[in-house]
């Protein structure tokens, strides 16, 4: 009878098969100890998150390779610090040699090389990996070969070029993660995005309905523009009375009457 894996015992047994081989592919790719380790780790979390549709993928473990390469050649890596720092270089002059090579070439192709030569793939098939045509993924083949028989002529043979890929790949010991922590940190990611998706969503909204509550319902008509008043005399300054002015003036002063009386009209 045969025996069904549960969801965690099927990914644990993809991840124990291929973990360590794509960690050492990421070196190659990366020359990074860390950035290989990481690269899996991410590709391997975003597969748990994606389970259902790797699990019936025709090939769950070329899905998380392609998903490693695309990791581990992330152009934005560049603006990490800690990935700016010089990296201690693998023992061995030839290996160091070999893995300077590698890392002149462009990304892809140094993928290119490393799914040919390194894994054995066809051509095709690595067309298909890298999305690329065949005749595309055939001249970044070649022009990968024609570089590295330029700079390590002694290792760049095509026979050769396998077996000493594979001997500087295994000349790090670079360990994976267990799987069951790979899984926990993954779901506890996915937790986290699914809060901050929420949160974000909150916010919108929120901002939606004070815009909504704060904004005008009705046009108002903008205030025109003034007109400037024409044909007024300016305002001058008083002068000096006048003699009659003068006059008026003294009388006014002289009889200080209060009351109805001072409204009473006098004969002339």
């Amino acid at each position: 009878m045969r025996q069904t894996l549960t969801p965690q015992q099927a990914f644990d047994a993809l991840y124990e098969y291929c973990a360590p081989a794509l960690v050492r592919q990421a070196y190659l790719l990366t020359g990074r100890r860390a950035l290989a380790r990481e690269a899996v780790e991410c590709a391997f979390q975003l597969a748990w998150q994606r389970w259902p549709e790797v699990a019936v993928d025709r090939d769950p473990a070329g899905w998380v390779r392609a998903a490693v390469h695309d990791r581990a050649l992330s152009p934005w890596h560049r603006f990490r610090l800690r990935h700016r720092l010089p990296e201690p270089p693998p023992p061995g002059p030839s290996n160091r040699a070999l893995l300077h090579a590698l890392l002149k070439l462009p990304p892809t192709q140094r993928r290119t090389l490393l799914l040919y030569d390194g894994l054995g793939l066809d051509l095709p098939d690595v067309a298909a990996e890298t999305e690329a045509s065949t005749p595309a993924a055939a001249g970044r083949l070649l022009r990968a070969r024609a570089t590295l028989a330029r700079l390590v002529p002694d290792q760049a043979q095509p026979e050769a070029l396998p077996r000493r890929l594979a001997e500087l790949a295994s000349s790090e010991r670079l360990r994976a993660p267990e799987a069951p922590s790979v899984r926990s940190r993954g779901e506890r990611r996915t937790r986290h995005c699914a809060r901050a998706a929420i949160a974000l969503t909150t916010a919108v909204i929120g901002a939606t309905t004070l815009t909504l509550r704060t904004a005008a319902d009705h046009y108002e008509a903008p205030v025109g523009r003034g007109t400037p008043v024409r044909n007024i005399p300016p305002l001058l300054a008083q002068g000096p009375l006048s003699q009659p002015q003068t006059a008026l003036r003294s009388k006014l002063m002289s009889a200080p009457h209060h009351g109805p009386a001072r409204l009473t009209p006098q004969p002339r």
